[in-house]
Formats: structure tokens, sequence, C-alpha cells
């Protein structure tokens, strides 16, 4: 029964990571050529904050309960973006360090030769 449900739940976690629109975009972010985009896309986090905020007042004014699940979704979204961008600045910064060593030691390598 136990290995039934860690099937099904890894099979819907595997489908939510590849069709969900806010999991694309952070991995897309994840790229090398997706770093530089990370920390902009934390302004996304906003807007789902501000949805949030809109959702809470209309359930508050009446609407239905089951709205607080989207309140909930909003708000789980938009930490995604907010811990995503510092992360991904961290990792850009590693990666454009990590090049301008190889870099360097190919640009020394290449004066050695011409050199000699």
């Amino acid at each position: 029964m136990f290995q039934l449900l860690t099937a099904f739940v890894s099979r819907i976690y595997a489908f939510f990571q590849r069709s969900m629109p806010t999991n694309l975009l952070i991995r897309a972010t994840h790229t090398r050529r997706g770093l530089k985009w990370g920390v902009p896309a934390m302004l996304i986090a906003v807007v789902y904050i501000v949805i949030a905020a809109a959702l809470a007042q209309w359930v508050a004014g009446g609407a239905p309960g089951w709205i607080n699940l989207l309140v909930l979704l909003c708000l789980w979204n938009a930490l995604k973006f907010v811990v995503n961008g510092p992360i991904t600045l961290m990792r850009l910064v590693r990666v454009r360090a990590l090049e301008r060593r190889y870099r360097d030691a190919e640009v020394a390598s290449t004066e050695t030769m011409s050199v000699g």
C-alpha cells in the first residue's frame, strides 16, 4: 500500500513539474541562459501577492470558502519566486567566476605557447 501511494505521489509531482507554468518558469531560470533572469523574475511574486490579497478580500466579503485554496496557491507561488531570486543570483556569480577562471587559464596557456 505504501509503495502504491509513493508511486502515485511521485507521478503527480512529475506531472506538476512538467506542466505547471510557475514550475516551468523557475526551471528556465536555472539554466545557464536563464540565471540572469532569476532576480527580475522575483517581481512576479508581487503580482501573486496582490492577487492573493484581492482574493482574500473577496472571501472576506462573502465569496465561497474554496477561494481560500487559490489564496494559498498564490502565496505559495510568490514564495517560490522570492526564494528563487537569491538562489539564481548566487549560482550566476559562481558560474561567472568559474568561467572567468577558465578564460584566464586559457589566455595564460596561450601566452606561454606563443612566447616559446
